[in-house]
């Protein structure tokens, strides 16, 4: 009896860790590219490789220069990652790291050994083409971890504003005594 608990009690925790390995690689975590001002979101796989890149991202975004191969943009990453490569047959969207240190995006299918490392999320073929620029060089690729805002720079002038506010956030009348925010900025008021 002792030893049919046992065979049962090693059943049960090989299938947990198993069911656990599925989740972990179905884990949902976010990229964005940025090509030509245009951004698309790309869901990570989770293995080592990503991992390893969202470590990197979190300091700054990467940006790298691809180029065409006739069914992928694809170049060097600027280090290298941890690679767990497979066969297998990619698809217009998914991006793969070949030899450890560059970076493939496919517009379209192509057979050999890469390592995973996630998918762009919605668009079809066509658009992948045009997203990516497929047939040109020297594509210059954002890797980020947030999707851009489009604001680049703050100007000044328009900061330089009188209006006040109170501490509840109503506009302040004139002759109002007592803490006010201007200009983002607390303001003591003894008049």
């Amino acid at each position: 009896m002792q030893k049919i608990l046992s065979f049962l009690a090693a059943m049960l925790f090989c299938c947990c860790s198993t069911d656990s390995d599925v989740n972990a690689q179905n884990m949902e975590q976010k990229m964005y590219i940025t090509i030509g001002g245009q951004t698309q979101s790309v869901t990570l796989v989770d293995n080592n490789a990503t991992r390893e890149l969202v470590a990197a991202l979190q300091d700054t975004p990467i940006t790298v220069t691809l180029n065409d191969n006739n069914f992928e943009i694809w170049g060097s990453l600027g280090r290298s990652l941890t690679t767990k490569n497979e066969q297998m047959t990619t698809q217009a969207g998914d991006i793969v790291l070949y030899n450890g240190s560059y970076i493939c995006i496919f517009y379209d299918s192509n057979s050999w050994s890469y390592t995973r490392l996630g998918q762009i999320d919605g668009l079809s073929e066509s658009e992948l083409r045009s997203f990516l620029k497929a047939g040109e060089n020297n594509i210059k690729v954002t890797l980020s971890l947030n999707k851009p805002t489009g604001i680049n720079t703050i100007k000044s002038e328009k900061l330089k504003d009188k209006t006040c506010y109170t501490l509840q956030g109503t506009l302040a009348q004139a002759g109002h005594k007592g803490i006010i925010i201007q200009n983002g900025k607390k303001i003591i008021k003894k008049q």
